[in-house]
């Protein structure tokens, strides 16, 4: 059974930084997608970054350039890099991860089956 833990969020003012971390555990295949989500008070989820085993990675427009994710495989650590945070930003967190193949993992359609408990991550102006 996959399991995931995230941490690193917090508070942080406008242009500031955060670095979430997303432990995981249970993985018994070397092809996997992994990606990290949000969703505010009152907003559907949306999906912000995935990566998939063969490094690609794919962005919502509303983070590219701020954010980068990456993973350490010697870890099993999944990362999401947050930078110039804004206001809009504020929301929970959570890491995802399945065995999909590259394609859908990327396709910001992708149905995920496994999802950490979340951390909050609150920017103010």
């Amino acid at each position: 059974q996959v399991q995931l833990v995230e941490s690193g969020g917090g508070s942080v003012q406008a242009g500031g930084s955060l670095r979430l971390s997303c432990a995981a555990s249970g993985y018994t295949y070397s092809s996997y997608c992994m990606g990290w989500f949000r969703q505010a008070p009152g907003k559907e989820r949306e999906g912000v970054a995935a990566i998939h085993s063969d490094g690609r990675t794919r962005y919502a427009d509303s983070v590219k350039g701020r954010f980068t994710i990456s993973k350490d495989n010697a870890k099993n650590t999944l990362y999401l890099q947050m930078n110039s945070l804004k206001p809009e930003d504020t929301a929970m967190y959570y890491c995802a991860a399945d065995y999909f193949g590259g394609g859908y993992c990327l396709s910001g359609a992708a149905d995920f089956g496994y999802w950490g408990q979340g951390t909050q991550v609150t920017v103010s102006s």
